[in-house]
């Protein structure tokens, strides 16, 4: 259960989150010695910023293409009109869209960034029909389809 505290991390828990963020399956112990500090203490820390949401997750990043998931697309959304309402509304419509993996809400000329992943452009055309053509909140929307994955990191400097 996610407590809703601003948590104070210290010198130790930002090297453990440096550790964990390039891999989260190494043991406590392997933590401990790294840091200096027990794997209990490791484990009690660790289990206090999943508590706080420091660590939001912990996941394994799958590398689309290996999944047959070759296209990345990354969409500009600007909708017709800025309401709590219309807004709300795609922010559920798009959290639950599974190609969708990642969504923000911006400033700007646009309402919405969108980066998505599919297997096809056949896949990605029908997805614009329900998100975007036949969604009287959407205006209009941009695409622009990746022709390479530089850099996929999911990785904060800390």
């Amino acid at each position: 259960m996610k407590e809703n505290t601003s948590a104070v991390l210290d010198t130790f828990d930002l090297a453990i989150l440096r550790i964990l963020q390039k891999d989260n399956a190494v043991p406590h112990r392997v933590i401990g010695e790294q840091v200096n500090l027990s794997a209990p203490s490791v484990q009690r820390r660790i289990r206090r910023m999943e508590n706080s949401g420091v660590i939001a997750a912990n996941v394994s990043i799958v590398d689309p293409t290996k999944v047959e998931l070759p296209l990345t697309i990354i969409v500009e959304v600007e909708l017709v009109s800025e309401t709590a309402e219309g807004i709300d509304t795609v922010k559920k419509l798009f959290s639950e869209t599974p190609q969708i993996q990642q969504c923000y809400y911006v400033t700007g000329e646009v309402d919405f960034m969108l980066l998505m992943v599919v297997g096809s452009m056949a896949e990605y055309e029908e997805l614009t029909r329900s998100l975007f053509f036949e969604n009287e909140i959407v205006r209009k929307f941009r695409t622009f389809v990746s022709m390479d994955r530089v850099k996929a990191k999911m990785e904060l400097r800390l």
